[in-house]
């Protein structure tokens, strides 16, 4: 019987492996599950972004010889910025599949083809916690690399001041709800956020607010004198619909959930998305305040053609011996008004 040769043939090619892995689902991310930060591809390794009147915009590419974008006369700056770039490699090796049965079968032995899928799987599903993670800190203003080193902060590079005060135009709102307190105005530290955003979103339209909350900050929140009885409400609700009451908890006109992820990087140590005191609340239903920038990815075949989310292809190993498989992703998810996603405290 004729062996498969991978190399020779079109369904494990660098575009159909591409293609393949971009139809592979996304299993997790609650910011994927709610296209917070949709793909917006370019066709170079850089952006320009532009602030203008506080609002952080892509500056748009223009073939040569053809009209610019018109210059306005309010004060704005440009920075540029490099995709960061997130690649990850697997090998395939006769012995994954050499005698090997077949995962729910009695007599059906392991293909080629099926591990290949499956080491595909694994390395989607590994880009897709990291894109998640890349998220969730452009979310508070700062993207961290798996090693929490700062890849941008957005609010130096923008110089977008920090501020205590509710509803100050262009600047990062930290707000103290001190939930240990039962006398705390709960309702209105939330009115207040609320307001923080609307004035700066500058005329941006959002459906609502939402807050993503860690551990500790949502049990106080539940438990805090004013809000204890609003949520026994809701969750009477919930559990008699079989719904999770950690999310849509709506208060004060903010909605409460309890999203609190971790990743585990290369070196064993924690990732903790949002610290378990704290939360982080942002508009919902925007137009183009949050993006996820996508440059080509790092093929002769990709160069200067607009970027995919995901990548992928293969190789083979000396002497026929095995094949290496290669995935990557080249993203940077970016917030464009920073100022309308608010850190929330416990204390």
């Amino acid at each position: 019987m004729a062996t498969l040769n991978p190399f020779t043939a079109d369904g494990f090619d660098m575009v159909s492996m591409t293609t393949a892995i971009n139809k592979l689902p996304n299993l997790y991310g609650r910011l994927n599950e709610m296209n917070l930060f949709p793909f917006e591809s370019i066709n170079t390794l850089s952006v320009l972004v532009e602030q203008r009147n506080g609002t952080l915009n892509i500056v748009r590419s223009r073939p040569r010889g053809s009209a610019p974008d018109k210059n306005e006369s309010d004060k704005r700056t440009v920075r540029s910025f490099q995709v960061p770039h997130f690649p990850i490699e697997d090998v395939l090796l006769p012995g994954d599949y050499q005698g090997v049965r077949a995962f729910g079968s009695a007599t059906e032995m392991e293909t080629q083809a099926s591990i290949m899928l499956q080491k595909q799987t694994r390395m989607k599903n590994t880009l897709d916690q990291t894109l998640e993670y890349l998220r969730i800190g452009a979310l508070q203003g700062i993207v961290y690399d798996a090693d929490a080193t700062v890849i941008y902060d957005l609010n130096n590079e923008f110089n977008i001041a920090a501020t205590t005060t509710p509803e100050t135009v262009g600047s990062k709102l930290t707000l103290a709800f001190a939930l240990t307190t039962d006398t705390t105005d709960v309702r209105g530290k939330c009115i207040s956020v609320v307001r923080h955003i609307e004035k700066n979103l500058r005329g941006e339209n959002m459906s609502g607010v939402r807050c993503f909350c860690g551990n500790t900050f949502f049990d106080n929140l539940i438990a805090h004198p004013q809000v204890e009885k609003v949520y026994l409400g809701h969750l009477a609700a919930v559990e008699a619909l079989g719904g999770d009451p950690r999310k849509g908890f709506r208060f004060g006109g903010i909605t409460f959930e309890n999203y609190a992820p971790s990743w585990t990087d290369h070196d064993g140590a924690a990732r903790l998305g949002i610290a378990a005191t704290s939360g982080i609340c942002f508009p919902e239903g925007t137009r183009d305040t949050f993006s996820t920038i996508v440059a080509p990815g790092n093929f002769l075949e990709t160069a200067n053609t607009m970027g995919l989310p995901y990548y992928s292809r293969q190789e083979p190993k000396e002497f026929g011996q095995g094949i290496k498989v290669w995935a990557e992703g080249n993203w940077l998810p970016i917030c464009k008004r920073p100022e309308v996603c608010v850190t929330v405290t416990n204390t």
